[in-house]
């Protein structure tokens, strides 16, 4: 059995038992770099226009064949155009296959994000809904250990990968994001192009001990929307990717769907924050598949302090 099976619902236990089973093999492959086959070789354009890279495409097409042995009727992926009908079972899977993509060459911690509904009659209408309805959500990380954080709406469990048996371990139960917190993540290179509530909250983090804070922040920004939640899951801080004036930015860059509602799902039941300036990414319904949505998420308190600023 490739996954610890205490506190997972009995009927979720084959899809999770599926999703780890994959995420054990995506592991070794990307744990063989440059010794094994190029990972990181363009080899089309997925529905959105960004480049897929030949793990992306490999990893979308393992997740959806070992998923159809289980009780997920509809597949969703950030790599395909249409949700795919898996023909029966109770459940919808939506999955960013391969996050972070574009750290495949530099040994940067990667990995797949996944939310799951229940089925309902339609295809896009079991997917196309507010986000609070998720019945589970996670994400695998891929780095310098193997792991996994899930939650089925109670609390948030972390899974260690034992790299002796490619189990899944659960190590914690009840997983808490300090409220406060010293780092937040940004692509500061794009400041000249930030609504003004995100410019004024980093100017207030540069300004340390002495501006408002009285304390001093760090900048982290790994490019990895796995690795970054990672680390605020781990030992706090908050996230912003926001809304800014650039062609196709207005809507910030993250997949509402595929990235944002099942990492927002996680943060909550961890104690966390998560909204797109304005509305709680819970509230919200993706208005189509591929739809994007600014977000903001981590720490409770710095998640408030970002929001005052948008409304001040």
């Amino acid at each position: 059995m490739p996954l610890s099976p205490d506190h997972i619902p009995a009927d979720l236990l084959p899809v999770m038992e599926a999703l780890t089973r994959v995420g054990r093999d995506v592991a070794a492959i990307i744990a063989r770099g440059a010794l094994g086959d190029s990972l990181s070789v363009e080899v089309g354009e997925n529905s959105d226009g960004d480049g897929q890279k030949a793990l992306d495409v490999m990893a979308d097409e393992m997740f959806e064949a070992a998923l159809r042995d289980t009780a997920v009727r509809f597949y969703a992926s950030e790599e395909q155009e249409g949700v795919l009908d898996l023909g029966a079972g109770k459940y919808a899977l939506a999955i960013d296959p391969l996050d972070g993509s574009s750290n495949i060459d530099v040994n940067v911690s990667i990995g797949t994000i996944f939310s799951i509904f229940e089925a309902k009659d339609g295809a896009e209408e079991s997917f196309l809904r507010p986000a609070g309805e998720q019945v589970a959500g996670g994400y695998i990380v891929f780095g310098p250990q193997t792991g996994m954080a899930v939650t089925f709406d109670d609390g948030v469990l972390i899974y260690a990968m034992d790299p002796e048996t490619g189990e899944f371990v659960l190590v914690e139960t009840d997983k808490k994001i300090p409220a406060a917190t010293k780092e937040y993540a940004i692509n500061a290179s794009n400041r000249r192009h930030w609504v003004s509530g995100a410019k004024a909250y980093i100017e207030e983090c540069e300004a340390g001990e002495t501006g408002a804070k009285g304390k001093n922040m760090n900048m982290r920004w790994v490019a990895s929307l796995v690795a970054e939640t990672h680390r605020i899951l781990t030992r706090g801080g908050v996230f912003l990717y926001p809304a800014d004036a650039r062609k196709g930015y207005e809507n910030g860059r993250l997949r509402m769907l595929y990235e944002c509602a099942p990492i927002a799902f996680l943060i909550e039941q961890a104690g966390g924050a998560a909204h797109d300036g304005e509305v709680r990414i819970l509230d919200k319904t993706a208005p189509e598949l591929h739809a994007r949505t600014p977000f903001i998420f981590g720490s409770s308190d710095e998640v408030a302090s970002v929001k005052a600023h948008y409304e001040a």
